[in-house]
């Protein structure tokens, strides 16, 4: 069969993994809105803490799997990590509506977090694999684009179903049908893309990194700059997740209003990266990181000041903002600055760095909001935020490897 690298020529397969995508995306939207309600309703928990436990479990999970996914893609294969990663969602509705202890709740998210390292890793990799050099900030727009407009569709319709029949059981029924059409569309209409790999390498002539794991995280200026914003951006993103449901249930929004809030976020930070993406392709991927941190860290200072339905809808949409112009170029950077052998393995180290900003932000907000209270969490968070723009500025380079490919 002959192969070709581009996002042209391998339009069906790529559209077939954007569509997979938004079913990851929306495992995770299942319980971006609802779960603080359900914390304190189902099992009378209180503590900040305790409540962003399940943030915990889940960050740390798909942390340590996105690193093992990045070896395993090259090892097994990526179609095989997707079913896989599949077949590990399929239970967690089900313990969610039946849980009787909130241990088997945190059970639950580590199997998301299994989900979502397998299925979310695999599916960036293989449309990498794909598009080859000249398109590659508009695939992960469209990657991105995908996963996190389904967050908010199905954070918005979990607190819909949640403030019209109650928080379980009828909320986590879009678990099921989203798990099992997933599994179903990737193992009969995926295919693996390891392959394309060798085509790439014969024409990429990128240095190859000494220790990918440590020049990801801390040797390489250019990949150590994306990798420290990524993790600011999930650490703000794992306390948006936690504590923005509970200061809105704090000033008395119902279900159904903090739904709408709660999407509002990740559904301007999917769409917005239809355009970001191919931003990320022809401007400075530098400028694009620095803006959209600073975006994200003004937006999150601003949650506590205001009780206003619209001005809190208004500063959601420009956290979106920022997070998309971030999002898709992250991913970016690391494919344009690594070579196609090694890209996998350096995109898993990237993720298992920015996913454990999920895990970080929700034990330092939860401790913060139990002790000083909610405000000062997310006004701390925004100033953390803010630094990681100034590292960008401060420590990236300028960009020259990044001409316009």
């Amino acid at each position: 069969m002959d192969l070709k690298l581009g996002l042209k020529e391998n339009w069906k397969q790529f559209s077939l993994l954007v569509l997979i995508n938004a079913f990851v995306g929306g495992m995770v939207g299942l319980e971006r809105s609802i779960f603080p309600q359900y914390a304190k309703e189902i099992f009378g928990i209180e503590s900040n803490i305790a409540i962003l436990s399940f943030i915990t479990a889940f960050g740390i999970t798909k942390a340590v799997t996105n690193l093992l996914a990045g070896r395993f893609a090259n090892r097994f294969g990526r179609k095989r990590l997707l079913i896989v990663g599949w077949l590990f969602a399929i239970p967690i509705p089900f313990i969610l509506m039946n849980a009787t202890s909130w241990n088997w709740v945190i059970f639950a998210n580590v199997l998301l977090g299994i989900n979502q390292g397998l299925t979310w890793s695999s599916t960036v990799i293989m449309k990498i694999d794909l598009v080859g050099v000249k398109n590659r900030g508009l695939a992960m727009g469209l990657n991105e684009f995908s996963g996190y407009l389904a967050v908010g569709v199905v954070a918005f319709l979990s607190g819909y179903i949640a403030n019209i029949y109650g928080i379980t059981p009828y909320p986590f029924y879009i678990g099921i049908g989203i798990s099992v059409v997933g599994l179903i569309m990737s193992y009969l209409f995926i295919k693996d893309t390891r392959s394309f790999v060798t085509i790439e390498k014969e024409v990429n002539d990128t240095s190859l990194l000494q220790n990918i794991f440590l020049d990801t995280t801390f040797k390489n200026k250019t990949l150590s700059s994306v990798t420290q914003a990524g993790l600011v951006n999930n650490l703000n993103d794992g306390m948006i997740w936690g504590l923005l449901p509970v200061m809105l249930l704090d000033i008395n929004y119902d279900a159904q209003e903090i739904g709408i809030i709660a999407a509002v976020y990740p559904t301007v930070w999917g769409i917005g990266q239809l355009f970001t993406g191919r931003m990320a392709d022809v401007y400075s991927k530098k400028a694009l990181l620095f803006w959209g941190m600073l975006l994200q860290g003004i937006a999150i200072l601003l949650f506590p000041f205001s009780d206003n339905f619209v001005f809190l809808v208004t500063i959601a949409f420009t956290l979106g903002m920022g997070t998309a112009l971030v999002y898709p170029t992250f991913l970016s950077v690391i494919a344009a600055s690594t070579n196609p052998v090694q890209r996998a393995e350096s995109i898993g180290a990237f993720r298992f760095w920015r996913d454990s900003g999920y895990a970080i932000g929700a034990i330092m907000s939860g401790i913060i909001a139990d002790s000083l209270g909610v405000s000062a969490a997310i006004i701390i968070i925004g100033f953390i935020t803010l630094s990681s723009a100034v590292i960008i500025k401060l420590r990236m380079p300028v960009e020259k490897i990044f001409a316009k490919v």
